[in-house]
């Protein structure tokens, strides 16, 4: 039986990134074209891009991957996966003691919600924002909680 990959090793794909023609099944969603398949280590850059009392969504790291490769769009499902192996990754390493790890609570959703798959779920994303100077709104009824302003999104 094999051993368990750690998520530092999930980090590393030696068959990514690649850009493919877009699935007709995704066609509708995205449009025709190419698709990039990102590496976890390129979404993982530009996690650590994002600079203190910064947030960015998910979309807008599919956009700068999309552009770097010069593809016309980044899967959305394997963008999402790898920021939550960078999340994890990046909590591995500092349970082993590293302190410059991937600010992977800096990455929110398209409206601005926290990201409840994250390492300690929305509270402990909540607590890291607020750290960095972020207000954050509660959510009425189900609906999780958000940054409070959106223009503090970085746009670069």
């Amino acid at each position: 039986m094999r051993a368990r990959k750690t998520w530092a090793q999930k980090m590393d794909n030696p068959n990514l990134p690649k850009v493919v023609e877009i699935p007709p099944k995704m066609q509708k969603r995205l449009g025709s074209g190419t698709l990039l398949l990102p590496s976890p280590r390129e979404v993982d850059a530009v996690i650590r891009s994002v600079c203190e009392g910064s947030v960015i969504t998910v979309s807008r790291i599919r956009e700068k991957l999309a552009l770097k490769h010069g593809a016309d769009a980044t899967c959305p499902l394997v963008t999402g996966i790898f920021v939550w192996i960078a999340a994890e990754a990046a909590e591995e390493a500092a349970a082993a003691g590293k302190t410059k790890i991937t600010p992977y609570w800096r990455v929110v959703k398209d409206d601005g919600s926290l990201n409840p798959k994250f390492p300690g779920g929305v509270e402990r994303q909540a607590e890291r924002l607020r750290d960095e100077g972020h207000r954050i709104v509660v959510g009425k009824g189900k609906k999780p909680p958000r940054v409070a302003v959106v223009e503090a999104m970085e746009m670069a």
